[in-house]
């Protein structure tokens, strides 16, 4: 009997390509700066670049990276360019990309203890590693009441603690019968989108989102909380939940904390920490005074994906009480029922976010937390931080510019005096040139630039260049009249 055809990659070609991709990586890291940070593409042109069927017969892995080369390459925007000021930076590492090839290696899907067992104690574990390295509250660990998770995003960290601190709020009724429109949570001005979305998921809805006034620096005013949640109280409504923000996506702005935590105790609302970017900060004691009062919270979560060198996906999320976070997420169907489970002597980690099916994320940020060590992450935090405290500086110092907010870490936001047509104009001109690539927001209704100091790769070079090539804009639109001297 003549052997069937298989269309797999045998080990062997697999093992000459993976060398190969490996290579290409390396490769595409070195010549980076070759390329303009933002893709240069219309809308369209990638579709336009790419058969309209699908092959009949399979391909040669070489073709497959030549289109990487050919199609793929020129539609990217260059996030792990050490010229990426955007946004906030979702940088990567060498030890990271590895970590996640493990990973992938592997394949594991870990939504039980029982399905992969070192995918959870990993993942436990490390969750504690952090509680100490970044100087949280010890009620985090899962040696005590509460624990970690790796979510994907943020985005999902504040949907699952916005649920807990619902079903907490109505003694876990709102699972089983909805909610009644009674709800209230409470995020300031300046909170992230995706607060807005998750009262949409939730079922708390958008008009039971209060958005709160913020101070001059851009962070809530506790006072404003405690009366918005005293007037819905009055009319007869439920306060469950308060987000507060550790560096907020705008301007990094720091809330109080402390303050917050007081009102959210009084009225037992459920207080949820958003430190997505500036928690990788607290890595340095220096900085966690930004955080005072995080032992105040219910939940805390911050990226890795962002500021610690691990690359996309990855939320580290922490509850002081699983009990309440499993209570609210957990529902055990037959075909999951297992003796470890049973036994509860494990954790299962499907109840501790949205989906059931979970990757193995931790082995990427055990791989970062062991070849950099602590010394290594504090290390770049702290020349990141003191980048771009050099380039506010060099603001300061010209005219022309001023800050708009304050810069107590890595995010600078500043503007023209010339005014909103002005810094437009410098962003455009800036970004199309491919030299960098800053991003921009509204403070005060003004429309401001954002520097943000994170990749991986940025060196001082990279901001006094940034700097340089910003000056030069601005020197270009004034001697064509474009905008006026501030000087």
């Amino acid at each position: 009997m003549s052997e069937q055809k298989s269309f797999h990659m045998t080990p062997d070609e697999f093992r000459r390509y993976g060398h190969a991709v490996v290579d290409w990586i390396a490769d595409y890291h070195s010549r980076i700066e070759s390329f303009s940070v933002v893709s240069t593409v219309k809308p369209g042109e990638i579709r336009a670049s790419l058969p309209a069927n699908p092959p009949a017969h399979g391909e040669s892995f070489e073709a497959v990276m030549k289109d990487v080369e050919r199609v793929i390459l020129p539609g990217v925007t260059h996030w792990q360019s050490p010229n990426f000021f955007a946004y906030f930076p979702c940088n990567a590492s060498g030890a990271g990309i590895l970590g996640d090839l493990v990973s992938s290696g592997l394949g594991v899907q870990g939504m039980l203890w029982s399905t992969s067992p070192a995918c959870t104690e990993l993942e436990t574990h490390v969750m504690d590693w952090l509680v100490s390295m970044l100087g949280l509250p010890r009620k985090f660990l899962s040696s005590n009441t509460g624990g970690g998770v790796i979510q994907d995003t943020a985005s999902s960290a504040a949907l699952c603690a916005l649920l807990a601190g619902r079903e907490r709020a109505t003694n876990y009724a709102s699972n089983k019968t909805g909610c009644d429109g009674r709800l209230v949570a409470y995020a300031s001005t300046q909170t992230h989108s995706s607060l807005e979305k998750a009262a949409m998921i939730a079922g708390i809805g958008r008009e039971n989102l209060r958005l709160i006034e913020v101070d001059k620096n851009f962070a809530m005013r506790p006072d404003a909380l405690a009366g918005q949640i005293d007037e819905d109280e009055r009319a007869g409504l439920t306060p469950c939940f308060v987000c507060a923000t550790v560096g907020t996506t705008s301007s990094n702005a720091m809330d109080p904390i402390a303050a917050i935590g007081e009102v959210c105790r009084k009225h037992n609302l459920w207080l949820h920490i958003d430190a997505a970017m500036s928690g990788t900060a607290m890595l340095c004691p220096e900085f966690r005074h930004l955080q005072d009062g995080v032992e105040l919270a219910d939940s805390y979560n911050f990226n890795p994906h962002k500021w610690m060198f691990t690359n996309f996906d990855c939320n580290c999320f922490w509850v002081t009480d699983r009990k309440a976070l499993i209570q609210t997420l957990s529902i055990l169907p037959e075909y999951l029922r297992n003796q470890a489970t049973e036994s509860g002597a494990v954790i299962d980690y499907r109840d501790w976010h949205i989906q059931l099916g979970r990757r193995f994320r931790s082995l990427k940020l055990w791989f970062v937390i062991r070849h950099y060590g602590v010394e290594g992450l504090q290390y770049h935090i702290r020349e990141h931080v003191r980048l771009a405290q050099e380039f506010a500086g060099w603001v300061r110092q010209d005219l022309r510019f001023e800050l708009a907010a304050p810069a107590p870490l890595n995010l600078v936001c500043f503007r023209h005096k010339g005014g909103d047509a002005a810094n437009q104009a410098i962003m455009d001109h800036l970004n199309r040139s491919g030299a960098l690539f800053l991003t921009h927001t509204k403070l005060n209704g003004k429309l401001t630039l954002r520097l943000c100091v994170g990749q991986t790769n940025t060196k001082a070079q990279h901001v006094e260049r940034a700097w340089k090539r910003i000056q030069e804009e601005a020197n270009a639109l004034e001697s064509t009249g474009a905008l006026a001297s501030s000087t």
